[in-house]
């Protein structure tokens, strides 16, 4: 084994700086967990610059995990420990690290504070199971962890620092700051760096590359373009590695914003809800839904946004047709004449929610999520949206065959973004209007 030893020296230049990651849990393996912590942390180490060199994800299996995580620090500068901190049986990563360091585990007197300290808070006893987590290899040094129970830690095996993270993606997101801080200043040159994150909707990674290209041949070399796409939303990232190349990154936002100005949400996290509400206070106006098959989801983005009730109203989650006669007023005649997917039915829908929250502007949607339900006339996916205020309201017909859940997710984000759309003054229709058009 090799011997630990303390060191708190800088690192070579981030270009040279070679990072593995060690994903640890069975409920990784088994696909019962979804990994989105390697990309969190690949995010917040391309802040710098650093690059992730390579990622391996091992189960709870201590003879495979002490020889990975030995060949890892023989390997990189830096090795990333995700998983394992917790306080049960298979929680191994303070008994693998000890291992491959040549040390013993100890109680780390400020592990136990930490724990302390968690507990009371919450008013638990701390108990044995709990103190398992304050046990660390002899020498490690605490990384704070200002959510969880369990602290992060870390320690240098011969030439390589080994930093180890809770598999908590919220715990990991809130210690990720204080890291990626500490990687910053250790870089003997620290980088200029610098991402700007555009969030856009109804445009697609490859349209939007083509049409960058077509229109913007001669893109700059220093700003990288880069995409991520995701639903509903997707990310297009300018990046810049010195405060020289702000200028040439400013123009190519412009022309992005030329070219896709009306699909643009807003920059960094902006979401669409976000940007619906805050367009709503900026107007001191307010919003009412009515939804069929999103089953209340466009209610639901928006009020998880903080001091959404000031330009949220109400939400009517109206599946039935009955529900939708009683509560929003529909005809019985408009739903027997038309069925409940349609132009008139949304209508009336959008029409109700207004008269009865005493709200500004309403989003109404009725539609076939799957996978039954649909005919001929109306295939699975066809969904009907209304929105708009009481003098105007717009209506659209659209075909979204997907899975259930992704429909549901891009119908009420449709919704959100004709919202937009109106509150911004955009009078041009949206991509996704022609691509997803009712046949």
């Amino acid at each position: 084994m090799l011997a630990a030893s303390q060191t708190s020296g800088a690192y070579m230049t981030h270009s040279q700086l070679h990072v593995q990651l060690l994903l640890t849990g069975n409920e990784i393996m088994s696909g019962d967990t979804v990994d989105s912590n390697s990309a969190m942390i690949a995010q917040r180490l391309g802040e710098l610059a650093i690059g992730v060199h390579r990622k391996v994800t091992v189960g709870d299996d201590v003879p495979l995990l002490q020889a990975e995580l030995a060949a890892m620090t023989q390997e990189a500068d830096l090795v990333i420990v995700n998983g394992g901190l917790g306080p049960t049986i298979d929680d191994l990563t303070a008994e693998i690290l000890a291992a491959v360091a040549g040390v013993p585990l100890q109680e780390h007197p400020q592990a136990v504070a930490h724990l302390q300290q968690w507990c009371a808070k919450r008013n638990l006893t701390l108990n044995a199971a709990n103190l398992k987590q304050a046990m660390l290899p002899a020498g490690a040094t605490i990384v704070d962890n200002p959510v969880g129970s369990a602290v992060g830690f870390e320690m240098t095996v011969g030439r390589c620092r080994v930093i180890c993270t809770p598999g908590v993606p919220g715990e990991l997101r809130a210690m990720l700051d204080g890291i990626v801080a500490d990687l910053a200043t250790r870089l003997q040159r620290p980088t200029e760096r610098s991402i700007l994150r555009l969030q856009t909707f109804g445009l697609g990674e490859s349209t939007a590359q083509q049409i960058i290209t077509d229109e913007i041949p001669d893109w700059p070399p220093e700003v990288e373009l880069g995409f991520r796409a995701g639903a509903p939303q997707m990310e297009i990232k300018l990046s810049i590695n010195s405060a020289a190349a702000a200028g040439a990154r400013q123009r190519c936002r412009e022309h992005l914003q030329r070219l896709f100005g009306d699909h643009i949400i807003g920059e960094g996290d902006t979401t669409l809800a976000q940007r619906v509400l805050q367009l709503l206070r900026e107007r001191d106006a307010t919003l009412t839904t009515a939804e069929s098959c999103t089953g209340g989801l466009i209610a639901s983005q928006l009020t998880r946004v903080p001091g959404s009730s000031a330009g949220f109203h109400a939400g009517f989650v109206t599946y039935s047709n009955a529900i939708k006669q009683s509560v929003l007023g529909v005809r019985e005649d408009t739903l027997a004449r038309h069925g409940a997917v349609s132009e008139a039915v949304v209508r009336e829908m959008a029409l109700g929610a207004l008269d009865r929250a005493s709200a500004d502007y309403a989003i109404a949607v009725s539609g076939i999520a799957g996978p039954d339900g649909g005919s001929p006339d109306k295939p699975v996916g066809s969904v009907w949206i209304a929105w708009g205020d009481s003098s105007h309201i717009r209506t659209r017909g659209l075909c979204w065959p997907v899975e259930r859940t992704l429909f549901q997710t891009m119908i009420a984000a449709a919704g959100l973004d004709m919202i937009r759309r109106i509150l911004s003054g955009i009078e041009e229709e949206p991509r996704y209007f022609g691509q997803r058009r009712m046949r």
